[in-house]
């Protein structure tokens, strides 16, 4: 079903990849830029519906969750029909739902169509073209996914001041079914997306001559050792050569094709048991709760402060171009040999900064003040943006990074759904907005704080990880004495993993 493409030995860095970059780009704007946007209707919803905080912000929380949410589903039709079907087949889902969100005659239904018909679009078009930028581009990966994931700060900047004025001339309706027209432009970026396969993906591993994986390209934090491969090995059982000889062989094929499913699921989603990535899980889930609510309330709350509507999204507009900053110049600083294996501490300073920022916050409450904040939070936004999908891929290696960013992107869903509404709830229930800055800071900083005991579990690991040239591990593998059940399909201890 997926577009045939061409197969090279390594990604390109260069070339068509740089087209890719740019449809990348464009999809942030139509996806991350829009959905930041929707926060400048949120005064506009409010009194239009007369609903509380909490209940208002249901909707940008739903957008958010949504997109995440789903991103593993994106990356699984990615997988099977291609990225460049998958995210136009995105482009049509979210246009639409905006389109029919300016029909909408209650809260309700804003949080059927934007929030489930466009958040499930976006998602469909989110992790697939970030996963082809990683797919073209090795050595310029950092700088290449910086560059298109700018594209949520440019749009902020351009989209900000555009969607106050068609609020103000069109009113919230006009304005969603033209944002509806223009997130469209997400089939166009899915055309962009010519299909790459690289030789690593079809050479065969051990054990398994379709989809296997070279346990070379994984990282030593996430490598299995021989036990664990045995396992693969012996629970693939041997090829259905049976069902000929009768239905008893047959049964014992069947046998061995769900075993061998379960294999390859093992193999393609081992690593999500690793104590390390469920310290990252957790990292990636405050991470999420904490950068989500100042999007959100960063414009009500500089209004409750006597800021003109006009000057508050302009805050969410330099917070977005300050992004691009962040996005690119972290992008080409943690490329650079020097530094590019301390990306990790590069993306633990940039969280951990934003969440200081977001506790003092409730310090700042003039315009001049608020621009500040808007241009360190940005900032440093960016730079953690750009890095979370480069560090996810520098943990579980490129074989994996698919997936890896599927369920990257599905820890954001949760802290995105809930993070709002229960920030809207500290708002109703104190009156002011510091508990809810408050406790975005503490996720954030905590976050920066969790991925620091992953980075140091990891540089443990490598000094211990044994220097054998991976053939013996290998041969040890092949070596091993497995045992035999009556079906035919041979069985070993369960695995364990290295350190």
């Amino acid at each position: 079903m997926r577009g045939r493409g061409s197969v090279l030995p390594q990604p390109p860095d260069g070339g068509w990849g740089w087209m890719v970059v740019l449809a990348c780009f464009i999809v942030n704007v139509c996806t991350r830029a829009v959905t930041r946007c929707i926060s400048i209707f949120f005064m506009e919803f409010q009194s239009h519906f007369q609903k509380d905080y909490a209940t208002t912000a249901w909707i940008n929380s739903m957008v958010d969750c949504l997109t995440m949410l789903c991103a593993p589903i994106g990356s699984l039709l990615s997988s099977h029909f291609g990225c460049r079907a998958t995210v136009m087949a995105g482009g049509l889902f979210s246009s639409a739902g905006f389109i029919m969100a300016s029909f909408a005659t209650s809260i309700e239904m804003l949080y059927v169509f934007l929030g489930v018909f466009a958040g499930f679009g976006f998602s469909l078009c989110y992790s697939p073209s970030i996963v082809m930028v990683t797919k073209y581009f090795r050595r310029r990966r950092a700088l290449a996914t910086g560059l298109a994931m700018s594209g949520s700060g440019v749009g902020t900047f351009l989209l900000a001041p555009l969607v106050q004025y068609l609020l103000d001339v069109f009113s919230w309706r006009g304005a969603l079914l033209l944002l509806g027209a223009f997130v469209s432009n997400l089939c166009v970026c899915g055309a962009l997306l010519r299909p790459i396969h690289l030789q690593a993906e079809l050479e065969p591993s051990v054990g398994n001559g379709n989809n296997g994986t070279d346990a070379r390209a994984v990282p030593p934090v996430f490598r299995t050792d021989p036990g664990m491969e045995a396992w693969t090995v012996a629970m693939a059982g041997p090829p259905d050569r049976g069902c000929s000889a009768g239905a008893g062989a047959c049964a014992r094929g069947a046998w061995g094709r769900l075993v061998n499913a379960a294999g390859k699921l093992r193999r393609n989603y081992g690593f999500v048991v690793q104590r390390e990535f469920v310290v990252f899980w957790a990292s990636v889930m405050l991470m999420a709760y904490g950068c989500s609510t100042p999007f959100v309330y960063l414009v009500p709350y500089a209004q409750s402060h006597g800021v003109p509507p006009g000057m508050a999204a302009l805050l969410l507009s330099v917070l977005g171009i300050v992004d691009i900053a962040g996005n690119i110049s972290y992008g080409w600083l943690t490329d650079r040999p020097s530094v590019r294996k301390h990306r990790g501490l590069f993306y633990m300073v940039a969280v951990g900064l934003e969440g200081v920022w977001s506790l003092l916050l409730p310090l700042m409450a003039s315009f001049p003040l608020l621009m500040v904040y808007a241009v360190l939070y940005g900032y440093f936004d960016g730079a953690y943006v750009t890095l979370i999908s480069v560090v996810t891929a520098d943990l579980v290696g490129p074989v994996h990074v698919s997936s890896a960013v599927g369920l990257v992107f599905f820890m954001h869903a949760v802290p995105y759904l809930i993070a709002p509404p229960v920030a809207g709830w500290l708002v109703d229930i104190t009156g002011t907005y510091t508990a809810a800055f408050l406790v975005s800071g503490m996720a954030m900083i905590l976050s920066a704080l969790l991925f620091g005991v992953v980075s140091c579990f990891r540089s443990y690991c490598a000094k211990r990880e044994p220097k054998e040239p991976m053939a013996e591990s290998t041969a040890m593998v092949r070596n091993d004495t497995f045992s035999s059940d009556k079906s035919g399909v041979t069985v070993s201890p369960p695995f364990h993993v290295s350190c």
